[in-house]
């Protein structure tokens, strides 16, 4: 049994982790400031983890908590591209100096390795697709500036000091936990909640724009596949599905689903967004042994099974 310390561990993608850390039989530890996080997404695993609300920004307070730790999964972030560039500084602060704490923390403990969950949002809207790690990073928004950052933080904590550490490239990720209320929250919970609401749903921009959504168990197994994986510290891989969707497919897709026609409003499009995203994952096959297991109206379905129950 190994100890992990996941940060961000009680929020969307972090609880899922959380989750399946624990159903294998693992020692968890979650660190959170609850700022997007909520208790609630750790119901299922309560009296079974060890719980600490503690703000990654505050290196003294968080250190004690990677003591005897063997991988820590680093989610904590503001992962807001409207957000970030409405306060940059906020941003900096949380994902940039907060990182730097997490790797100095994890360092001295003698933590085997470090897992970033970086962001599609490093290469910014480069025509080439669909994205390869080795192309030039060209961030739109602060947010993917700060992730870009990170990784290389991660680099050079590796080459530097020896931390093993590894960066994923989390394209956009949907499922169950993604609360369509939050400012952070991805356009597909946006969707179901107004399907469900039976409201007319709104795109921003014409609905040509693409996407390689991913579901976030695929995410869960990449993650955790990078925490042992030989031949991955150092490296930067895209975690997505290989496809792409446009939004005026996506709403057909739930239109399917939900067994009606939609039309949906279009508003301007949001400043940061890039128009058109897809992942190559050669690299994570190759080094994790990654393969998307639920693919697109798969993942649709079991999300909606979620909302239903969540949706007032």
């Amino acid at each position: 049994m190994a100890t992990f310390l996941v940060t961000g561990g009680a929020g969307f993608i972090g609880s899922h982790i959380v989750e399946e850390l624990v159903r294998r039989g693992e020692s968890v530890r979650v660190l959170d400031n609850l700022s997007t996080g909520r208790e609630e997404n750790l119901v299922s695993v309560q009296g079974r983890i060890a719980w600490y609300k503690s703000d990654i920004r505050d290196l003294e307070h968080i250190r004690p908590r990677f003591e005897g730790t063997d991988y820590v999964i680093h989610l904590a972030a503001l992962s807001s591209v409207p957000s970030s560039i409405a306060d940059p500084h906020t941003a900096n602060a949380i994902n940039i100096d907060g990182t730097l704490n997490v790797l100095i923390a994890a360092r001295e403990a003698g933590v085997r390795r470090v897992i970033f969950a970086s962001s599609a949002a490093v290469y910014g809207d480069s025509p080439h697709l669909p994205r390869v790690e080795s192309q030039e990073p060209q961030p739109l928004s602060p947010y993917g500036l700060t992730k870009l950052a990170g990784e290389l933080y991660c680099k050079l904590f590796a080459n530097v000091y020896g931390l093993e550490a590894v960066a994923l490239r989390y394209f956009n990720v949907y499922g169950p936990r993604q609360d369509p209320r939050s400012p952070y929250s991805g356009v597909l919970s946006v969707f179901f909640s107004a399907y469900l609401r039976n409201q007319t749903p709104t795109i921003n921009g014409d609905g040509q724009q693409t996407r390689d959504f991913v579901y976030v168990g695929n995410i869960v197994d990449a993650t955790l596949r990078a925490c042992t994986a030989e031949g991955a510290s150092g490296q930067v891989m895209n975690v997505g599905t290989g496809g792409r969707y446009t939004l005026n497919a996506t709403i057909r897709a739930l239109d399917a689903i939900f067994g009606r026609q939609t039309k949906p409003r279009y508003a301007p499009p949001r400043e940061g967004d890039v128009l058109h995203s897809q992942a190559d994952i050669s690299l994570a096959k190759r080094l994790l042994g990654y393969e998307p297991k639920v693919g697109f109206e798969e993942g649709l379905r079991r999300s909606l099974e979620w909302y239903r129950g969540t949706v007032q």
